[in-house]
């Protein structure tokens, strides 16, 4: 099935829609019957069933139904935020006394989140590499988390390397596919168990929504729809999901500029004199742009850049002398963003990411690249 009939036209030929252009917002929060009988059944199964906002909703369906052609599985559940989304799946696979493997650099509310649970018995490890999961793998682990591209650092994992040394070991793994989007990246297809997005990035592509996907094989979705995502009343709000169905149908188009745009700016940047690196898997001076273009088909435009400089103050004056970038913590829209952690983070989560004083997130928008350049390069005049 094509990926842009998927965002533009799945499920929005049906007759509930009576021929509408857009399809409807059902903001009903209960749904009656003809019988006890009837809803008693309806409530057994309610993942399938509309009976409650907080269950389900036919429009909040139906962007699931996109969300998980789109990444080739079987189920997808959408939840009100992306950290939602996360906190559901990590909590539906484990118990207290388990331990989860977290590779790489990850989402630092996903670190926060592991960390909280460590009051109910689980424990986790970070670990850089596959041959450190070897090391750091035990009886009681049951969870393998990672994203590729890594957060801030944007490394490259082999999917299929990683979900198959998983597997041998009986641990699912989870992704976060957020930066690629499914567009580009589809790990369910390299072995990989559960993936999450956070759709306020760029399958909203707006900057005015919030929420989040689960999306894998229902014998792992079911239970995670029945429970979690019942009980942590982390719902989406069908108005939220008509706004990404929204979204979805430019998706295409939005990618192709933003890949387009972001390897501009990087390769600028490259070979400028006040940057050390360019931490952008889509350029070939990347260590895993062979991985990378093996197991993706397009590149997005967040990447990150590390200043000529291990001066808190100049990193700020760089940020502060920017006109087109503006200053925020998230991505994915029309809008170019830029954001430095050593500013931003404590100490300690900057330390367990590895992140430099000089790195400096940038989210390229959809703005000319000519212009970004220009703004980048006068605000790189200041460092030495």
């Amino acid at each position: 099935m094509d990926d842009e009939w998927i965002c533009a036209r799945l499920g929005e030929d049906e007759p509930w829609q009576l021929g509408a252009v857009n399809p409807p917002v059902f903001g009903s929060s209960v749904f009656t019957f003809g019988s006890m009988a009837e809803l008693g059944a309806a409530i057994r199964d309610e993942d399938e069933r509309y009976v409650y906002w907080r269950g389900t909703n036919p429009t909040v369906d139906l962007l699931q139904r996109k969300l998980a052609a789109l990444e080739r599985a079987e189920r997808a559940k959408c939840f009100g935020s992306g950290m939602g989304a996360i906190s559901a799946a990590i909590s539906s696979l484990v118990s207290a006394g388990d331990h989860v493997l977290v590779l790489g650099a990850v989402y630092g509310p996903t670190t926060q989140f592991l960390r909280y649970l460590e009051k109910f018995g689980v424990t986790h490890t970070h670990v850089a590499d596959l041959a450190a999961c070897e090391e750091a793998v035990r009886p009681g682990t049951r969870l393998l988390y990672f994203e590729s591209p890594s957060y801030m650092r944007y490394e490259i994992f082999d999917l299929e390397a990683v979900a198959g040394w998983a597997r041998g070991h009986g641990l699912v793994t989870v992704m976060d596919n957020t930066w690629s989007t499914p567009l580009f990246q589809k790990p369910l297809t390299k072995g990989v168990d559960l993936v999450v997005h956070s759709l306020s990035k760029y399958a909203g592509g707006h900057s005015d929504v919030v929420g989040g996907v689960v999306a894998g094989p229902a014998r792992l979705i079911r239970p995670l729809a029945l429970t979690e995502y019942q009980l942590y009343g982390a719902a989406m709000s069908p108005h939220d999901a008509a706004r990404v169905i929204k979204g979805l149908r430019t998706l295409p188009v939005r990618m192709a500029a933003h890949q387009e745009r972001g390897l501009a700016v990087a390769a600028f940047l490259e070979g400028h004199p006040a940057v050390r690196r360019v931490n952008h898997p889509g350029l070939p001076s990347h260590p895993g742009h062979g991985v990378a273009r093996g197991q993706m088909s397009g590149f997005s435009s967040l990447f990150s850049v590390e200043l000529d400089t291990d001066s808190r103050a100049e990193v700020g004056a760089f940020l502060d002398g920017l006109r087109h970038f503006r200053i925020g913590v998230s991505w994915g829209g029309f809008e170019s963003l830029v954001n430095a952690p050593a500013l931003t983070v404590e100490e300690s989560v900057r330390a367990t990411l590895g992140v430099p004083v000089g790195l400096v997130r940038l989210a390229v928008g959809l703005e000319p690249a000519a212009t970004l350049i220009e703004d980048l390069g006068c605000a790189l005049g200041g460092i030495a």
